[in-house]
């Protein structure tokens, strides 16, 4: 009867610890994957037949329009999952637009169009009825990533994120640097919040507020460019 308790003693120990170690196992899984979808990113982006002309041109009339119809259809930050294009069509079968690095939160992540369910699972995403995430002048590239995500920290360290801090954007064409300009709470509907602001060309990273909250509020940094083309 001793020996049974003991046994059950250690495979309820054991069985704790595998509880406690699967999110690290997780995380790091999940930061492999992040990890090698970056490099392979970069490396195709280099390849002189990867330049997408008609991409590109694509997505400057789909900010031109966004602009000129004044973001007429975000109404909610719960409804952005429509992407700026179907990268599919042009050849970009794992749907990745860029790469997202931020030094001061030690981060670099793949972004996605669309913030759908399955790209922020895999990494940062650009809202859908926000610009797309090539730069220019009146324009609001806005990202989202979760707040923490199955072990992996994505957006979780935000907050370290101060004024005058560097923001890295690269694309598929060239590579864009922000400043931190701004750092907002804001509420779900608060959308003008992060709509596009009249020459300026803005990148702006939002998550939810307060970490492991349910996403009560949204954590909101806008960073600038200013050697706008």
């Amino acid at each position: 009867m001793r020996k049974t308790a003991l046994v059950l003693a250690a495979l309820l120990a054991v069985a704790g610890i595998c509880v406690m170690l699967w999110p690290v196992f997780t995380g790091q899984r999940l930061q492999a994957d992040t990890d090698a979808a970056v490099q392979e990113f970069l490396v195709e982006r280099n390849e002189p037949e990867q330049q997408y002309p008609e991409l590109l041109a694509a997505l400057q009339e789909y900010n031109r329009q966004l602009y000129a119809e004044q973001q007429c259809n975000l109404t909610d930050l719960e409804a952005c999952e429509t992407p700026a294009a179907d990268l599919t069509a042009y050849g970009i079968d794992d749907e990745i637009i860029g790469v997202l690095e931020i030094p001061a939160m030690e981060l670099t992540m793949p972004v996605y169009l669309g913030a759908s369910d399955d790209h922020l699972a895999a990494g940062a995403a650009v809202l859908g009825n926000t610009s797309a995430p090539i730069g220019g002048a009146n324009t609001n590239c806005v990202i989202a990533g979760h707040r923490g995500w199955r072990g992996a920290d994505y957006f979780r360290h935000i907050d370290r994120l101060q004024i005058g801090d560097t923001v890295t954007l690269t694309n598929l064409w060239e590579t864009l640097t922000y400043t931190v300009a701004d750092i907002q709470i804001i509420q779900p509907h608060e959308v003008d919040k992060i709509k596009i602001q009249q020459g300026r060309d803005l990148l702006t990273l939002i998550t939810c507020h307060p970490y492991a909250s349910g996403g009560r509020q949204r954590y909101v940094v806008c960073c600038e460019r200013t050697e706008v083309r």
